[in-house]
């Protein structure tokens, strides 16, 4: 049965299951990242290699190689995933799904996350603005010079509401819904838009496939980071769930990305805070929507209740899927 991970989903969801599990409790191995690296550096150096070779030309030629580009990336990530499922599924239904959860383990991000949007909690506490803003500058790419320190604790939580969405539901999503190979498709995708998705004169047109592609996969995952946060807000006294649902509503169709104003919406209402807004990117200046009608000064103590409701919200999305995979396999 070498494909049991796509052909029957109640093994995609035990999948799901085991490798949000192994992810939450050890993270990506520091060891192992040095030894071999990670899939998103294997994707990245095959995006890098197809950007060096095939963008250039005119601009209709060099947008038609994107996508001919983006459409080599997901068939080779798709024949290295679907070997692997292949090859674990020899091993028997209860061994192929073990191994498919620890090599699926790789793709969300909650641990690695949480550590990042710590970090510069700790910072502005330990170090001051400069060693919040160095932090904060490892999580976000606008200019951490023209943070103060309520800009730095609000960069920082928009970091941690998006990659909630992108770097933890949206690979659980698609691992759910496909297995390894569904989560590793995802995750090119994910990284070619991150590497190649920008409006600048080199990756306007060859990134444009990528960057429509990634708002398309992200659409699901960032209702569904939403509902999390107003869900474990309402488990959390110092938070509000109705704030976060009437922030939602209200806000979220009005940021410049389809998908991140829906966690980052719901995390200020949630939170009582301002998210978003106008914010500086190298020397490009962007007028975003305000997310949320709470303050804007936000403190290091408001990343650590973010940090909160993220960890609440994590633990609902683990228990709905293991509450799938019992319903799944008729337990």
């Amino acid at each position: 049965m070498p494909w049991t991970a796509l052909t029957h989903p109640p093994d995609a969801l035990g999948i799901l299951a085991l490798a949000l599990l192994v992810e939450a409790v050890c993270g990506y191995p520091d060891g192992l990242y040095r030894a071999l690296g990670h899939p998103v550096t294997w994707i990245g150096r095959l995006i890098a290699r197809l950007d060096a070779g095939l963008n250039r030309g005119s601009f209709n030629a060099r947008r038609l190689k994107g996508v001919g580009g983006l459409g080599v990336l997901l068939a080779v990530v798709a024949a290295f995933t679907l070997a692997l499922t292949a090859l674990a599924g020899f091993a028997g239904e209860i061994f192929g799904i073990l191994i498919l959860a620890f090599l699926a383990a790789s793709l969300p991000a909650q641990r690695s996350l949480f550590v990042h949007v710590r970090r510069v909690a700790a910072a502005l506490r330990h170090e001051g603005l400069t060693g919040g803003r160095r932090a904060v500058s490892m999580i976000v790419g606008r200019d951490p010079e023209s943070l103060d320190e309520a800009a730095v604790c609000r960069a920082a939580i928009e970091s941690l509401s998006e990659n909630f969405s992108d770097g933890v539901v949206a690979p659980a999503f698609w691992i759910g819904a496909g297995g390894l190979t569904g989560g590793a498709l995802y995750k090119a995708i994910n990284t070619a838009d991150s590497m190649i998705g920008h409006r600048t004169p080199r990756h306007e047109a060859f990134g444009w496939a990528a960057a429509r592609l990634d708002d398309l996969v992200n659409l699901p995952a960032s209702r569904l980071t939403a509902l999390l946060l107003i869900a474990a807000a309402a488990l959390d006294r110092d938070a509000s769930a109705g704030d976060a649902w009437r922030a939602v509503r209200r806000d979220a169709r009005h940021h410049r990305s389809p998908n991140a104003g829906w966690p980052e919406a719901a995390m200020a209402g949630a939170l009582g805070l301002r998210l978003a807004g106008p914010r500086t990117y190298g020397a490009t200046r962007v007028e975003d929507a305000w997310m949320g009608d709470g303050r804007a000064e936000a403190g290091p103590a408001d990343i650590e209740r973010a940090l909160r409701l993220y960890r609440r919200a994590c633990g609902l999305m683990f228990a709905a899927v293991v509450v799938a995979v019992g319903i799944a396999f008729g337990l």
